[in-house]
């Protein structure tokens, strides 16, 4: 089965995004995805904290998660819906939330990010705690391409988060990296986890300078249980993909039970 993960270089402007969204996810079921990954924040990015609080979703209802629920029926795919800005407990907060939709538009899981950047480094200076409440349930569900864990950008710095979905066939990590981090870490980790996991791994990332000015890595990409990258690009909107093969798990957790011998 084919899965694809789409790169934007979004906005501060939900409307614009949703039509760009709209057009790679249609490009993506196309070429015969049947699962499509999109990045973090792809409804906007860099907007400001009251743009940002205000498009703010309850969790269930809004135009983002009709958007999505409607993408994926319409294209028949199961989508992970990347990021989007759902309400939180606090009144001046919000939740970075994945959902995933199930061919017929139907949410199936839910994953708030736990882990929130912060980086500091001269005039580049990034705090997410001041603006997102953090999440506290690890997250995976099965699907027709197996089980899928669900993670979001600076998750991907912490393995024991990854540990903790059990066994899994399938990594989803919608993400915006930084070009200063993503630049030195990004695909390093990417193929770890995938390696540790002995699984697929798709990252669907922002790629590029958006209109704000701020750059985003991009280099989404797709790799195999062996940590090999079957699939990439570099920065710019487009959309990656590459056949899935749970022969292919199966075969390398045998080859190399390496799960099985876990002792902590």
């Amino acid at each position: 089965m084919k899965i694809a993960a789409v790169q934007m270089i979004s906005g501060p402007e939900v409307a614009p995004n949703l039509v760009t969204a709209a057009r790679l996810i249609a490009e993506a079921a196309s070429a015969g995805a049947k699962l499509v990954v999109l990045p973090e924040y792809f409804p906007l990015i860099d907007a400001t904290d009251e743009a940002r609080l205000a498009a703010r979703e309850p969790f269930g209802n809004g135009p983002l998660q009709d958007f999505l629920a409607d993408a994926a029926a319409r294209h028949g795919i199961w989508l992970v819906g990347g990021s989007i800005p759902l309400a939180a407990a606090e009144p001046n907060k919000l939740l970075n939330t994945c959902l995933v939709f199930d061919a017929s538009g139907r949410q199936v899981a839910r994953y708030d990010k736990i882990h929130l950047f912060a980086f500091n480094k001269g005039e580049e200076s990034y705090d997410e705690a001041k603006a997102i409440a953090a999440g506290s349930s690890v997250v995976s569900v099965e699907t027709p391409f197996g089980r899928l864990g669900l993670a979001i950008c600076y998750d991907l710095r912490f393995p024991e988060l990854f540990r903790a979905m059990g066994r899994v066939d399938l990594l989803a990590l919608p993400a915006a990296f930084t070009e200063t981090t993503g630049r030195a870490h990004w695909r390093v980790l990417l193929r770890a986890r995938a390696i540790e996991n002995q699984c697929y791994l798709v990252a669907a990332a922002q790629g590029g300078r958006h209109p704000t000015g701020r750059v985003t890595h991009g280099n989404s990409l797709i790799v195999d249980p062996w940590g090999e990258v079957i699939a990439d690009m570099d920065k710019g909107e487009g959309v990656v993909s590459a056949e899935l093969d749970r022969a292919r798990v199966a075969e390398i957790r045998t080859n190399l039970p390496a799960l099985e011998h876990r002792r902590i």
